[in-house]
């Protein structure tokens, strides 16, 4: 190993470009794995049909099929692009008096819920809760009997005329595993 003199300034000098070097390498690889996870969670999404009878509209949504996937849902998104949403598919069907909350979700949202035949079965527009306890969010009751609830930014369907009687392609989703 080379020793450096303290005395001669090249060598003071040198050490402090190799050790600057390695801090920032240091730094920049540790801003990568940090980033990493971030990574791991861009949605994948996948095309949804709505047909208003006039007119087809794509969404490209992401699956909440999962309790899990459906609890987290939108939370915590700063956004959300204008042609994307979520969809929610449940098993079996739900009863009308089942809500939908807006804890920890940060955009407006809009939210229809879907009968097994893909019909449009009632609309709610839902605003951010912003309270700290899940206590203080109102609740959105579907209002009708849903297999399934899509989810996207407020004022979407009523942007591309999409209203109760539209239809969904859910078949595909409700026929997966």
């Amino acid at each position: 190993m080379k020793r450096t003199r303290l005395d001669d300034p090249n060598s003071w000098q040198a050490t402090m470009n190799t050790l600057a070097k390695a801090v920032i390498q240091g730094t920049l690889l540790l801003s990568i794995l940090l980033t990493m996870s971030a990574w791991a969670e861009i949605p994948v999404r996948q095309a949804l049909i709505l047909d208003d009878g006039q007119q087809q509209h794509e969404l490209h949504v992401e699956i909440a099929r999962t309790a899990a996937q459906r609890a987290r849902g939108l939370m915590e998104r700063d956004a959300l692009p204008a042609e994307a949403g979520m969809l929610f598919v449940y098993d079996s069907e739900q009863s009308g008096s089942n809500a939908y909350w807006m804890y920890k979700t940060r955009i407006p949202l809009d939210i229809a819920f879907i009968d097994s035949q893909g019909v449009i079965r009632s609309l709610r527009t839902m605003s951010p809760c912003r309270s700290t306890s899940s206590r203080e969010c109102p609740v959105y009751p579907a209002g009708a009997p849903f297999r399934a609830a899509l989810e996207t930014n407020a004022g979407y369907f009523a942007a591309h005329d999409i209203a109760v009687g539209d239809r969904i392609e859910l078949a595909p989703w409700l026929e997966a595993p």
